[in-house]
């Protein structure tokens, strides 16, 4: 590899082969190739006459457009590029000097935005597909996680103060739950590509329509037909020269969502290392910091956040080139979207491998989880000790006073000197509760706090991520492998 130049780091180290040969250049001029033949094989079943009278296209010219639709001479057309200063030209010139029975219907009655603006649909559908793809794979092994430890206590954080308690397992839905509106959302963006079609210079199809002789029939089968081939249901029915770039916009807004869910998910599991309960995946010979060796720092997730705040930074890129469009089109849109569309699809892509390769290693301690349990527990008790001591005829705002007194005293036991939370054997010494230190110790049972959590965990799962799982079934079994 060259070391003289810059190379994206998404390319080196993030995002996967599927997705970088999407966006490649390869890709790009092959459905190029794809279009033209589709563009041509339309025009030839409706008839297209020269002006002799004689059909316009024939199936040797199609014929030979699609024995040399693979084979494409990139040093050509670099050179042909340089020279007339058009990418789209540079290809049809190039195609056509493979092609030569077939040169001069090339691109006929198009204009470059056919090829572009149609592909770069194609291409982002396709994208959202593999999206898709990894989304449920990482919905499948988080799934198992939350079943696994559906019924694990722990304490519940809110503000980042413990709180009342809930499961790992149910925590664990809450991450699945965001996972499954983005599945949402993407679905709902790829029943929604349609192709620009053939609409011409400025959307009005008037070379088509010149072509056809003023047909206008055939100029509105001509759109249709050229979707159904690219395997497409519709065409956008009005545009400018280009289709309109909310769509980019609108696109890259689903993707920002994935990211605000895996930028979510990644923080709960740093502050969850923090805390030694549970851990992302560590290799053996992995080294947390060059300095200091006992290091374990949370490197996957960290990275999730730090492309996951890229992704959503970049969405605004294509929201200002929609805003800022003139008219039927302006080309300051072109240098922008080859950079915004693509990034954010690979930045994507690579969030998504590290979210999968994250859950499919977690470790769990539970021993740990068990023992900041028991450090709280003591407080999050006090409503069923002070709900006992009045259904046995005591005031309620009066226990109430002694619970917050001692739970500041017992605190401060913990916080200033370090010591144990001795919260119960203070309420035990206060005959007003009624209660011995046996009787109060035996309500410690963690699983007595967490209200509905496991069930929740075994609905959720049951009911909305396992009948998505199971329609989706073909779709499962990726492993994602983290380059570095």
């Amino acid at each position: 590899m060259s070391q003289d130049k810059y190379v994206s780091p998404l390319s080196e180290r993030y995002a996967s082969k599927e997705m970088q040969y999407i966006f490649s250049p390869d890709k790009k001029f092959k459905t190029w190739r794809k279009l033209w033949i589709a563009l041509a094989e339309a025009e030839k079943e409706l008839n297209l006459l020269g002006e002799d009278g004689e059909p316009r296209i024939t199936q040797e010219m199609i014929d030979e457009l699609k024995a040399h639709s693979e084979e494409i001479d990139y040093d050509m057309a670099r050179a042909e590029e340089a020279k007339v200063r058009h990418d789209v030209m540079a290809h049809v010139h190039t195609y056509g000097y493979q092609c030569p029975k077939a040169a001069g219907i090339i691109h006929l009655g198009a204009t470059s935005c056919y090829v572009g603006d149609n592909t770069d649909v194609i291409i982002m559908t396709e994208g959202l597909k593999l999206v898709r793809k990894k989304l449920l794979n990482v919905i499948n092994e988080l799934s198992k996680f939350a079943m696994e430890y559906k019924d694990l206590p722990t304490i519940a954080f809110t503000h980042f103060q413990p709180a009342q308690p809930t499961t790992v397992g149910k925590r664990a839905t809450l991450w699945l739950n965001e996972l499954y509106m983005d599945l949402s959302d993407v679905e709902y963006m790829i029943s929604q590509q349609k192709l620009l079609g053939s609409k011409g210079t400025t959307g009005t199809q008037a070379s088509f329509l010149e072509l056809f002789n003023g047909d206008h029939e055939k100029v509105k089968k001509l759109d249709k037909m050229i979707a159904e081939k690219m395997g497409f249901d519709d065409v956008y029915p009005v545009s400018g020269q280009t289709y309109s770039r909310k769509v980019d916009s609108r696109v890259l807004n689903v993707l920002a969502g994935i990211a605000q869910s895996a930028h979510k998910f990644s923080n709960d599991i740093r502050l969850l290392q923090h805390l030694k309960q549970i851990e992302e995946p560590f290799e053996k010979n992995q080294i947390g910091s060059s300095a200091m060796a006992y290091k374990r720092n949370p490197m996957r997730s960290e990275r999730i956040a730090s492309l996951a705040n890229y992704v959503i930074c970049d969405a605004v890129n294509p929201a200002i080139t929609a805003a800022t469009q003139w008219f039927e089109r302006t080309l300051d849109d072109s240098a922008n979207k080859r950079i915004s569309v693509p990034e954010a699809f690979l930045a994507v892509d690579g969030i998504l491998d590290l979210y999968l390769n994250i859950v499919d290693g977690l470790v769990v301690y539970d021993k740990v989880i068990y023992k900041k349990f028991m450090e709280e527990i003591p407080f999050m008790a006090t409503e069923n000790i002070m709900m006992d001591a009045t259904k046995a005829g005591g005031d309620r705002q009066e226990l109430h006073e002694k619970i917050r007194q001692y739970s500041m005293e017992a605190g401060a036991v913990v916080k200033r000197e370090g010591k144990e939370n001795d919260l119960l054997q203070r309420i035990a010494a206060d005959p007003a509760f009624g209660r011995t230190l046996e009787e109060l110790e035996s309500l410690m049972e963690p699983s007595l706090y967490v209200g509905r959590a496991p069930q929740q965990t075994e609905e959720y799962i049951n009911e909305v991520i396992k009948p998505l799982l199971e329609a989706n079934k073909d779709e499962l079994g990726l492993t994602a492998v983290i380059n570095v």
